[in-house]
C-alpha cells in the first residue's frame, strides 16, 4: 500500500482516483507523516473489499494461538530491561 500525504492527495486527486480505478492501487493517507486513513478500490459491484482485512485477522489469530501455547517467561519485559540497564 502506497503512502501519500494530504497535500499530495489534494494536488493529485484525479490521478490517484484513476490509479485506484484502473490499477487497483490502495493508499495510506498521512498527515504530517502519521497515517490517518486508507483509500481502497471497491469491487466491481461497488462493495467494499474485505479480503485483505479478513486475511490479516486470520494471520493475527494464528499468531495469538502460537503465542498462547508458548511457556510464560520467568521475568517480565520490564524486569529484564531494568537488569540490562543497571548491569551495563
Amino acid at each position: 500500500m502506497r503512502a501519500i500525504g494530504v497535500n499530495e492527495l489534494k494536488i493529485h486527486a484525479s490521478e490517484i482516483m484513476r490509479k485506484m480505478r484502473e490499477e487497483r492501487v490502495s493508499y495510506t493517507i498521512t498527515y504530517r507523516g502519521k497515517p490517518v486513513g486508507v483509500l481502497l478500490p471497491l469491487k466491481e459491484n461497488g462493495d467494499v473489499s474485505q479480503e485483505k482485512d479478513q486475511d490479516s485477522w486470520s494471520k493475527l489469530e494464528e499468531i495469538r494461538e502460537k503465542m498462547s501455547s508458548l511457556p510464560r517467561p520467568e521475568k517480565s519485559l520490564t524486569e529484564a530491561l531494568s537488569e540490562m540497564r543497571f548491569s551495563a
